[in-house]
């Protein structure tokens, strides 16, 4: 029986997600959160003419011949704008960021003006008026931010700006995260005979949070049907259960055999994929539930090709986080099998600015420092032919940062 391919298992995992609720939340906490909803400015921005640069605020009538000597009547600043009108022969000493007085159309740079007390001699009035229009960035109503932007620095700013103090955002996707095996232990432990420290988890929940969701720690389960169980009904809550391990050739009964008799449907759980074959997935109810496998590099890659895809379906992201960029091989490569083939890889970048990508000498599943190294996947089509040096290919990079 043929294997199930990644596009196929791909579609299958986020068939049907729709995004979740609205909840609204505070300005200083949407950093990172997806928009549910357009977002319109509340005000005019400028809401009036500003100066652009310190200077003079004068009629462009009054400075056609320079030298010219005008009366200064007063004086706008930030806060503080000048409510009197410049009349003809009259200028306004003004500071950027101020109010233009009305019957001002031009501003003049105080290198080019000599200050003289009560009045000032302006040397020179060539060039741009230095005068930002009101409504010159945005006016109220303007919708700016739209539903499925992920809010980032600019776009924080942009909604202050819009004098927007809370946020339509998406809830967070709730993933609760389950390891499973005998010989797994917590970071710090004390090793006894057969074990070993439990990394996954932790990869995980940073991936997890990375891409806008809230990951819950179950614990580890032993490899008992009760165990699994009661670990499993405390995420029952969640949108998304991730597995780790006990989904392998030979283990197959022991995470989908315990988590039916708590209503699991099973979908698939063997895939065409190199690091990751042995990925589960199905549904308990509206949960859905994704078997990754034990080894560090096989979890953490099947995190990037279906869970984050998953999390961006919840959050109703418009832009595409998960595409796949092209690159050059920095070395030939060999055919490959008949599993897609996801190869850790190092970058660099030529003059023209293409990225060189070059694949590290061990592909080894189990591998986490040869991972973390890395800051890309070569992704190699099943029984794709052997390639130059310089043959372009599909990547897909990784976090960082």
């Amino acid at each position: 029986m043929a294997l199930l391919s990644v596009a196929e298992a791909l579609a299958r995992v986020t068939r049907g997600l729709k995004p979740l609720e609205v909840e609204r939340v505070a300005l200083e906490s949407a950093n990172g959160r997806v928009l549910a909803e357009d977002v319109a400015a509340r005000l005019t921005q400028p809401p009036f003419d500003a100066s652009a640069m310190d200077g003079y605020a004068v009629r462009a009538a009054d400075v056609t011949a320079v030298p010219v000597t005008l009366l200064v009547v007063g004086r706008s600043a930030a806060g503080a704008g000048f409510r009197g009108r410049v009349g003809p022969g009259e200028a306004v000493r003004i500071f950027t960021g101020a109010p233009v007085p009305e019957g001002a159309d031009l501003i003049v740079i105080q290198e080019n003006a000599e200050d003289e007390k009560a009045s000032v001699t302006i040397k020179e009035a060539a060039g741009e008026p230095h005068i930002r229009l009101r409504g010159q960035d945005f006016t109220e109503g303007e919708i700016l931010l739209t539903a499925g932007t992920r809010l980032g620095p600019r776009e924080m700013m942009l909604a202050a700006a819009m004098n927007q103090a809370d946020l339509p955002v998406r809830r967070k996707p709730k993933v609760a995260i389950l390891a499973t095996g005998n010989e797994v232990v917590p970071p710090g432990s004390e090793l006894e005979a057969d074990q070993i420290i439990s990394s996954v988890p932790y990869g995980l929940a940073a991936l997890i949070a990375r891409h806008g969701g809230e990951a819950m720690a179950l614990g580890i389960a032993k490899d008992e049907p009760e165990s699994i169980i009661t670990l499993a009904r405390a995420g029952s809550a969640a949108d998304i259960l991730v597995t780790i391990g006990g989904a392998s050739v030979g283990e197959y009964d022991l995470v989908a055999a315990a988590l039916k008799s708590e209503g699991l449907a099973l979908d698939f759980w063997k895939i065409a994929m190199r690091p990751g074959k042995p990925l589960l997935f199905g549904w308990m109810g509206n949960q859905r539930v994704l078997g990754v496998p034990g080894n560090p590099v096989s979890a953490l890659i099947c995190a990037h090709v279906f869970l984050i895809p998953m999390l961006d379906k919840l959050l109703g992201l418009t832009e595409q986080l998960h595409s796949e960029p092209e690159a050059v091989l920095g070395e030939a490569l060999g055919a490959n099998g008949p599993r897609e083939h996801y190869m850790r890889a190092l970058s660099a970048w030529r003059q023209d600015g293409m990225r060189v990508v070059t694949p590290l000498p061990s592909q080894d599943s189990s591998l986490v420092a040869a991972l973390a190294r890395a800051d890309c996947l070569i992704v190699r089509p099943p029984n794709a032919p052997a390639l130059p040096r310089g043959a372009r290919v599909r990547i897909v990079p990784l976090d960082r940062g």
